[in-house]
């Protein structure tokens, strides 16, 4: 009688920017696929991007196709690791050939954050005092708050986020702007001053939410992936990555989206903003969330009506200069 000798179980192979958060966001993905496929063995490889690198310079003059992926993505292509775990926010709406976004995850809260320096914490933002130096790396929060707060004096902060706190606890900033799920996700959630509203600053498409990346034929991987899966912020992180798609924006440009589920319609709203804050372009769309990339596509259309392509026009011009 011939014995069968079965193959073992396949190592899947994660890979993750070297970042604490990164880090930390990672190993919460290889805990939920550990519970749920407890005989796959789930390692962490984990490299360092672009944008890990380059801390001296704004995000929007380094640019932003695969800043903080591209790396990982070379390492999918090259069968180094299996699928790579990324702030959504952080990844590219056009992916490599052969790579997909096989799933998101449950999204945490997606709103901007105000992060005060201790003598202030008797303060919102709308009671800091003139000239008060916020700091922020994206053009996105900086338009809207600009156009919000023109007597605020404005300042960039690169580095990671202990970094960046660090340097606003030592004085260069009377704030930050952070977003509040990477603070939560590091257990720094009572660091959170305030939430700002939707109505001061609309948050970044997918922000809250990881997106998994895998190779688009690796159909085991893919099927592992969908028990992380949550619906409904798959619905919402489409739309409005359909939204940034079809502007041909990316992750570094004045795009703010603000998505809502009620039963099975899904309420988009956007904005497209100048640096400066001057000109400012906003509506909203509702529609059943199964068809969130069409939402996405009309969001675009009636912005890019009111001039939404020549604001984002300008600000591509003055990036390409280097300004």
């Amino acid at each position: 009688m011939t014995s069968v000798v079965s193959s073992p179980p396949r190592t899947i192979r994660i890979g993750s920017r070297k970042s604490q958060l990164a880090l930390v966001q990672t190993y919460w993905v290889q805990e939920q696929l550990q519970k749920s496929f407890p005989d796959i063995t789930f390692e962490v490889h984990t490299m360092s991007t672009q944008g890990d690198k380059i801390l001296d310079v704004a995000l929007a003059k380094i640019g932003d196709k695969g800043l903080f992926t591209k790396e990982l993505e070379v390492g999918m292509l090259n069968q180094e690791i299996d699928f790579a775990v990324h702030s959504l926010k952080d990844l590219p709406t056009h992916l490599p050939e052969g790579l997909t976004l096989a799933a998101i995850t449950e999204r945490e809260n997606p709103a901007d954050a105000l992060v005060v320096h201790e003598k202030h914490k008797d303060k919102q933002i709308d009671t800091l005092p003139e000239g008060a130096v916020i700091g922020t790396s994206s053009l996105r929060r900086l338009a809207q708050l600009r156009h919000h707060f023109p007597h605020f004096t404005f300042k960039d902060v690169r580095g990671n986020l202990i970094t960046r706190l660090a340097k606003l606890d030592a004085g260069e900033y009377d704030a930050l702007i952070l977003a509040a799920a990477g603070l939560e996700r590091l257990g720094m959630g009572d660091r959170v001053h305030q939430v700002l509203p939707k109505e001061i600053s609309l948050h970044a498409v997918g922000q809250g939410a990881l997106g998994i990346e895998c190779r688009a034929d690796d159909s085991e991987v893919l099927s592992l992936l969908k028990a992380i899966e949550h619906p409904e912020t798959r619905d919402r992180c489409l739309a409005e990555r359909s939204f940034l798609r079809s502007l041909e924006g990316g992750c570094q440009v004045p795009i703010g989206v603000n998505t809502e589920i009620s039963g099975e319609n899904l309420t988009l709203t956007g904005i497209v903003a100048s640096v400066d804050g001057q000109k400012f372009v906003k509506d909203t769309v509702t529609g059943i969330a199964n068809n969130a990339e069409s939402l996405g596509i009309e969001l675009a259309e009636l912005l890019r009506q009111q001039g939404a392509q020549e604001i984002l026009s300008e600000i591509f011009a003055v990036i390409q200069r280097g300004s």
